[in-house]
C-alpha cells in the first residue's frame, strides 16, 4: 500500500490564514459547499479504442478485457474493433484461456513477481494456431454459413460487423461489464469515408454494469457501423433489421443507394469528397439518434498523412472544424496520441509509409513524418493545429488509446513488446466522472469526456493531477493567496479530484473576469514513486547520453511546461484562408501559443509521496486566453529527444527504421543500448544495439492536460466552454 499523503511546507503556508478563511475557504468540504453547480467526482483511468479477432487484433475480448481491467486496473473499457467483416470469432477464448498475471505495479518488490526475468509464462493459444478466437464463425456457430447474415461470397464466409457488434460482443461485453463491476461496452474504430480511423460510440440502447435487470442492445451502434463504415460494403440493410440509413437533416439525400439504403460511393476521381460528405452525414445520425451518448473522436489522424479529396486518408484542420461545428457535444476532439506506442516507427507514423523495397514510391508521408515523443504534430507542436483550434475557443480535447492489437514478435503473455501496449499498461485517458467513482457509469464517463476534464499520462510518469486558473482576490496578500490556491490544488490531487471553489475553472472550464484582473494558476501532480509497469530496471540509455542514471521503470518526473495563447474567435467557414489548410499553414496556426512556464525542481515544492506543488500569477489580463500542460522525464537539450526549450523531437529521426533507397532496410538508431541487461531485440547493427521498440518507449514519457479558459468580459467570447 502506498503511504498517506502529507504536505508539510504548504499545510504549515495555509495554516498562518486562519484568521482568513471568511474570506475565501481552505477546507476543500467548505470550497465544495460554495460550488454547488459542480458534483463531486473522480478521476478514473480508461480506454475507448482496441482490437480483438473480431477485426484485425490477435485476443478473444474476454483475454482483452482481462488483461485491460484486471491486470492493468482500468477502471472502463470500451470494445471497437473495425467496421467491415470479419472471418474469426473473438467471442470465443482462447485454448485454454490463461486468467491474468500478476501486474508489475508501482507497489511491487524491485525484482518482480519472477525474479529476474524479462517474462510471463507463456500461456494461452498462440495465434498462429486455429483454435480459441482464431476460429471461424463458420465452423463455429450452431448454423453454420448460414447463420451468417447479409452479403458475402468468401469461404470461410466473414460476419460484418454490424451482425457481430449486434448479436455476438455487445452480450459478451454486458457479461464481463457486470460480471466485473465496471463500464464495459461496444464501441466501433470506423474507417471514416474520406478519411482514416475514427473512434465512435453509440450507447443509446446499451446497459453495462451498474446497470442490471433487462439486458441491453447495441443495435443502434451495429446500424451506424452498417450506415457510415466505409468498409462495410453489405447491402442487405442489416438482413431482417431493414435499417434505412438517411437522417431527418437530410430527408431527400439523392446519393444513398435504393437497395442498400444508404450512401455506396466514397472519395475518388469521379466523386470528390464524397467520403467526406458521407462522414458528416454520420454525424448528423449520431446528433439525431444519440445527442447526448454518442462521440467522434478522429483517430491517430496525422498517421495517414494529409486529406486526399480522391482517396481516404487523413484530416486536415478544415475537417476537425466541420466536425465540431456540426455536432459539439459528439465530436470534440482528436487522439494525438496514438496507440502503438512500441512499434518499430513509433505510433505507425513515418515517411514514405507503405513503401517497400519492392514498390519504393507507394508509401505516403505521415504528418510530421513522425510522432514526436509519442504525440502526434497536431498537438505536439506548439502553436500547431490543437493550439489554432483551442485559439478558436473551441470545445477539442486531447486524447490517447492503446489501439491494442499485439505484441509483435512476443506472445500474448510476455512483459516485452514489438509493437503494443495493453489498455492501461502505458497509456491512460484520465477522466474526471461526476456524482463520485462509487457511481461510475459509462454515461458518466461520457459526459466527463466531453467536458474535457481530462488528461493523458505515458507509463504513470504521474498518477495525479490538479490544475487550476483562479481569479486572484484583491482582499488577500499576493502570497496569502499564492499558499491558499497550492493548498487547495494539493488537497484536490491528494483526493485524486478537482478543486471545486468559487472563482477557479479547471481542465474544459472557463474563468471569467473582468479586464485587468491577475489569474493565479495552480497545479498539483503526483510523480509516482516505486516501478511503472515496464519490465527492465536498467538505466534509461536516453538520458544515460548525459550522464543521468535512473531506472527505465522507475521514471521521474523533470519539469512541466505551462503552454498559453490567445482566443480571437471562431473562423468562419467563408473564410477560406484562415478556416482550411494543412498542418504548418495559417490555418492551422496560433502563432500567440507559446511556453509561459516552466516548472522543475528548481521551483515547484516537493511534498510527500512524489506530489509536486506550484503556481504562478499572470497579472493584469487583458485579452481571453487559455493554458494547458505537458511534462516529460526528459530535461531540455536530451541528445535525439528533445530541443534547447524541452520541445519534443521527431521520433522517426530517433529510430529510422525503413529508407526505400537503401538495399539494407536495417537501419542504426540514434542512442545506444548499451547496458548489459538491454534486451536482445533492441536493433542491433554493427554490433551494436539501439534503444527501440519498447525500450525507446519507456525512455520518453510524457503528460498532456487539457486546456483552462480564461475570458475577459470586454474581449473574445469563449463559446467551446463553460
Amino acid at each position: 500500500m502506498r503511504k498517506q499523503f502529507t504536505l508539510s511546507p504548504v499545510a504549515i503556508a495555509a495554516a498562518s490564514l486562519v484568521s482568513l478563511v471568511s474570506v475565501m475557504a481552505v477546507n476543500p468540504a467548505l470550497a465544495a459547499e460554495k460550488a454547488k453547480t459542480k458534483a463531486a467526482g473522480k478521476y478514473v483511468t480508461g480506454d475507448f479504442h482496441n482490437h480483438s479477432t473480431c477485426s484485425d487484433g490477435s485476443l478473444s475480448m474476454k483475454k482483452l478485457i482481462d488483461k485491460s481491467v484486471k491486470t492493468y486496473g482500468l477502471d472502463w473499457f470500451v470494445q471497437a474493433d473495425h467496421g467491415g467483416s470479419s472471418a474469426r470469432n473473438c467471442t470465443l477464448t482462447e485454448d485454454p484461456f490463461e486468467p491474468a498475471v500478476p501486474a508489475l505495479g508501482l507497489t511491487n518488490s524491485a525484482t518482480g513477481p519472477y525474479g529476474t526475468s524479462n517474462t510471463y509464462p507463456v500461456g494461452g493459444q498462440p495465434a498462429t494456431d486455429l483454435k480459441g478466437p482464431n476460429q471461424s464463425w463458420e465452423s463455429t456457430l450452431p448454423g453454420g454459413r448460414a447463420a451468417i447474415k447479409g452479403d458475402g461470397t468468401a469461404t470461410p464466409k466473414r460476419m460484418w460487423r454490424w451482425q457481430e457488434i449486434q448479436e455476438f460482443q455487445y452480450k459478451a461485453t454486458e457479461d464481463e461489464s457486470r460480471a466485473r463491476l465496471k463500464p464495459i461496452w461496444i464501441g466501433l474504430e470506423q474507417n471514416a469515408p474520406g478519411h482514416e480511423h475514427v473512434s465512435t460510440i453509440v450507447l443509446q440502447g446499451q446497459k453495462p454494469w451498474p446497470q442490471t435487470g433487462v439486458a441491453g442492445n447495441a443495435t443502434l451502434q451495429a446500424q451506424y457501423e452498417y450506415c457510415f463504415d466505409r468498409s462495410d460494403t453489405d447491402t442487405s440493410r442489416g438482413a431482417e433489421n431493414q435499417w434505412d440509413c438517411s437522417v431527418a437533416a437530410s430527408p431527400a439525400d439523392s446519393r444513398i443507394n435504393a437497395t442498400a439504403r444508404k450512401i455506396t460511393g466514397n472519395n475518388s476521381t469521379a466523386t470528390p469528397d464524397l467520403g467526406h460528405a458521407k462522414t458528416m452525414e454520420g454525424i448528423k445520425w449520431l446528433l439525431e439518434k444519440a445527442p447526448t451518448t454518442s462521440l467522434f473522436v478522429p483517430a491517430h489522424l496525422e498517421r495517414a498523412g494529409a486529406y486526399n479529396p480522391t482517396s481516404s486518408r487523413g484530416f486536415n484542420i478544415e475537417h476537425l472544424r466541420n466536425f465540431n461545428n456540426l455536432a459539439p457535444n459528439i465530436a470534440f476532439g482528436f487522439e494525438s496520441a496514438p496507440g502503438h506506442q512500441a512499434a518499430d516507427t513509433r505510433g505507425e507514423y513515418s515517411p514514405n509509409r507503405g513503401a517497400s523495397l519492392a514498390n519504393p514510391t507507394a508509401g505516403i508521408d505521415s504528418v510530421g513524418t513522425g510522432t514526436y515523443g509519442g504525440v502526434g504534430i497536431y498537438a505536439a507542436r506548439i502553436g500547431g493545429v490543437w493550439d489554432a483550434l483551442l485559439g478558436e475557443g473551441r470545445k477539442w480535447w486531447f486524447f490517447a488509446s492503446s489501439d491494442y492489437h499485439n505484441r509483435g514478435a512476443f506472445g500474448a503473455d510476455q512483459l516485452e513488446s514489438t509493437q503494443d501496449f495493453y489498455p492501461g499498461e502505458y497509456q491512460k485517458d484520465y477522466v474526471l466522472v461526476r456524482k463520485g467513482s462509487n457511481n461510475l457509469t459509462a454515461e458518466g464517463i461520457i459526459d466527463g469526456l466531453r467536458s474535457g476534464n481530462s488528461w493523458v499520462a505515458h507509463g504513470d510518469l504521474i498518477d495525479r493531477l490538479s490544475f487550476v486558473a483562479c481569479a486572484a482576490n484583491p482582499a488577500l496578500p499576493q502570497k496569502a493567496f499564492k499558499a491558499l490556491i497550492e493548498k487547495a490544488a494539493s488537497n484536490a490531487a491528494i483526493n485524486n479530484a478537482e478543486v471545486r471553489m468559487n472563482g477557479c475553472a479547471t481542465m474544459g472550464e472557463k474563468l471569467v473576469i473582468a479586464p485587468g484582473a491577475d489569474v493565479v494558476v495552480a497545479i498539483a501532480v503526483r510523480d509516482p514513486q516505486g516501478k511503472n509497469y515496464s519490465p527492465y530496471s536498467f538505466p534509461n540509455p536516453s538520458l544515460k547520453q548525459i550522464n543521468i542514471t535512473q531506472p527505465l521503470n522507475a521514471p521521474v518526473l523533470d519539469h512541466i511546461d505551462v503552454i498559453g495563447g490567445n482566443v480571437t474567435g471562431f473562423v468562419s467557414p467563408t473564410d477560406t484562408a484562415k478556416y482550411a489548410g494543412l498542418e504548418g499553414s495559417a490555418a492551422a496556426s496560433n502563432s500567440t501559443a507559446a511556453i509561459k512556464k516552466v516548472f522543475s525542481s528548481a521551483n515547484w515544492t516537493a511534498g510527500a509521496d512524489g506530489v509536486r506543488v506550484m503556481s504562478y500569477r499572470i497579472p493584469a489580463v487583458k485579452v481571453s486566453q487559455y493554458v494547458r500542460l505537458r511534462g516529460t522525464n526528459l530535461p531540455a537539450s536530451t541528445p535525439f529527444e528533445t530541443d534547447a526549450n524541452g520541445n519534443p523531437l521527431n521520433d522517426y529521426d530517433l529510430l529510422p527504421y525503413f529508407d526505400p533507397a537503401k538495399t539494407d532496410p536495417e537501419q542504426p538508431g540514434k542512442v545506444e543500448c548499451s547496458d548489459a541487461a538491454c534486451p536482445t531485440h533492441m536493433r542491433t547493427v554493427g554490433g551494436k544495439k539501439y534503444s527501440s521498440y519498447d525500450v525507446s518507449a519507456w525512455a520518453d514519457l510524457w503528460f498532456y492536460s487539457n486546456p483552462v479558459y480564461i475570458e475577459v468580459t470586454n474581449s473574445v467570447k469563449i463559446l467551446g466552454a463553460k
